[in-house]
């Protein structure tokens, strides 16, 4: 079912959204590069794994709903970071810290996060605990290149801009990640991504790849 159409009364492909070029080159090349970079990721995934397990005897991995291309709900995978009661962590620490909370409304983020594990602080400030979403990416729910994937609540913050952000999968990474991260808040990261889906070109994506690289070695806006 498209949220899209569900919550707003609209469609998600407005004939004055501007789409992106390139349509089964992207999603050829997004098959191709994520399959072989599992290859090179299945053994770091596995460590993980072990050490997850064998500090915390939660669920390895972590799906939640997430707005794809069209608006389409879809299972965005991770490993996990948070605890496994992180709803109620979160909850609790809105209502005892009021500086949090507006934090926390400006941009979905917390500096300084209660529901986050010490393993999953580290997957989170190096990127890996997004490795398991090369498998939606070879499913065909993401892209290696693309929108941040948002839920279903943040639709609205999108407001008549959805249709951009809905006009092609949600990527691994994309031209938000790659400007600041955590650093930019939410309207820059919705006009970031409408930026995104105007300017669409594959050169660009290889930019925003390699630009990749040098964000998770540094870190930059990483939390």
């Amino acid at each position: 079912m498209s949220i899209i159409n569900a919550e707003l009364g609209a469609s998600s492909t407005s004939s004055n959204t501007s789409r992106p070029r390139g349509g089964n080159a992207k999603r050829t090349f997004d098959v191709c590069a994520a399959s072989l970079m599992l290859v090179f990721a299945l053994p770091a995934m596995f460590f993980i794994a072990v050490i997850m397990f064998s500090t915390d005897r939660g669920p390895i991995l972590f799906s939640h709903e997430r707005v794809g291309l069209n608006g389409r709900r879809f299972r965005c995978l991770k490993f996990r970071s948070m605890v496994v009661n992180s709803q109620e962590a979160l909850r609790k620490y809105l209502e005892d810290f009021p500086q949090a909370r507006a934090e926390w409304e400006a941009s979905q983020k917390l500096h300084n996060d209660p529901r986050i594990t010490p393993l999953g602080r580290f997957l989170r400030v190096t990127s890996l605990d997004e490795l398991p979403q090369l498998f939606n990416v070879i499913r065909g729910d993401m892209s290696l290149v693309g929108p941040r994937p948002i839920v279903e609540d943040e639709v609205v913050r999108y407001a008549e801009h959805i249709d951009h952000y809905a006009a092609v999968r949600p990527g691994i990474t994309g031209l938000w990640q790659v400007s600041g991260r955590s650093d930019v808040n939410y309207d820059q990261r919705v006009q970031l991504d409408c930026r995104y889906v105007r300017e669409w070109s594959f050169f660009g994506d290889m930019i925003i790849l390699i630009k990749t690289i040098k964000v998770v070695a540094l870190r930059t806006g990483s939390r």
